[in-house]
Protein backbone atom coordinates (compact mmCIF):
# COMPACT_ATOMS: atom_id res chain seq x y z
CA UNK A 1 0.00 0.00 0.00
CA UNK A 2 1.50 3.61 -1.21
CA UNK A 3 2.28 6.18 1.26
CA UNK A 4 0.01 8.70 1.79
CA UNK A 5 1.03 11.97 0.89
CA UNK A 6 1.40 14.98 3.23
CA UNK A 7 -1.27 17.42 2.82
CA UNK A 8 -1.50 20.12 0.35
CA UNK A 9 -1.43 22.98 2.60
CA UNK A 10 1.36 21.60 4.86
CA UNK A 11 3.74 21.96 1.34
CA UNK A 12 6.21 24.92 0.67
CA UNK A 13 6.29 26.15 -2.78
CA UNK A 14 9.33 23.91 -3.65
CA UNK A 15 7.49 20.94 -2.20
CA UNK A 16 4.25 21.18 -4.06
CA UNK A 17 6.26 22.34 -7.36
CA UNK A 18 7.87 19.31 -7.30
CA UNK A 19 5.52 16.97 -6.42
CA UNK A 20 2.85 18.86 -9.54
CA UNK A 21 5.92 17.99 -12.03
CA UNK A 22 6.22 14.50 -11.16
CA UNK A 23 2.50 14.27 -11.24
CA UNK A 24 2.74 15.88 -14.96
CA UNK A 25 5.42 13.46 -16.03
CA UNK A 26 3.23 10.20 -14.43
CA UNK A 27 0.05 11.34 -16.87
CA UNK A 28 2.16 12.35 -19.83
CA UNK A 29 3.25 8.82 -19.45
CA UNK A 30 -0.10 7.27 -19.73
CA UNK A 31 0.66 4.25 -17.86
CA UNK A 32 -1.51 5.03 -15.29
CA UNK A 33 -5.32 3.43 -15.00
CA UNK A 34 -7.84 5.84 -15.58
CA UNK A 35 -9.08 5.52 -11.45
CA UNK A 36 -5.36 6.54 -10.54
CA UNK A 37 -4.60 9.47 -13.23
CA UNK A 38 -8.20 10.99 -12.61
CA UNK A 39 -6.88 10.77 -8.62
CA UNK A 40 -3.36 12.30 -9.57
CA UNK A 41 -4.99 15.29 -11.78
CA UNK A 42 -7.24 16.04 -8.64
CA UNK A 43 -4.13 16.14 -6.58
CA UNK A 44 -2.20 17.95 -9.36
CA UNK A 45 -5.03 20.55 -9.36
CA UNK A 46 -4.87 21.04 -5.84
CA UNK A 47 -1.22 21.48 -6.09
CA UNK A 48 -1.26 24.24 -8.82
CA UNK A 49 -3.77 26.34 -6.60
CA UNK A 50 -1.74 26.36 -3.91
CA UNK A 51 1.35 27.06 -6.11
CA UNK A 52 -0.47 29.69 -6.84
CA UNK A 53 -1.70 31.27 -3.83
CA UNK A 54 1.67 30.77 -2.28
CA UNK A 55 3.18 33.26 -5.35
CA UNK A 56 0.36 35.37 -4.44
CA UNK A 57 1.48 36.05 -1.48
CA UNK A 58 5.32 36.00 -2.39
CA UNK A 59 4.38 39.18 -4.42
CA UNK A 60 2.16 40.58 -1.67
CA UNK A 61 5.41 40.60 0.49
CA UNK A 62 7.82 41.58 -2.07
CA UNK A 63 5.34 44.41 -2.96
CA UNK A 64 5.20 46.11 0.49
CA UNK A 65 9.13 46.52 0.57
CA UNK A 66 9.30 49.99 -0.64
CA UNK A 67 12.42 52.32 -0.62
CA UNK A 68 12.48 55.47 1.61
CA UNK A 69 13.84 59.06 0.28
CA UNK A 70 16.98 58.47 1.91
CA UNK A 71 17.27 54.86 0.03
CA UNK A 72 16.69 52.28 2.62
CA UNK A 73 14.59 49.87 2.64
CA UNK A 74 11.41 49.07 4.88
CA UNK A 75 8.35 47.41 4.76
CA UNK A 76 4.50 48.49 4.93
CA UNK A 77 1.86 46.56 6.04
CA UNK A 78 0.17 44.34 4.31
CA UNK A 79 -3.36 44.96 2.79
Amino acid sequence: MPEPKPDVSALSFEEALAELEQIVRGLENGQQKLADAIDAYERGAALRRHCEAKLTEAEARVAAIVQNADGSLSTRPLE
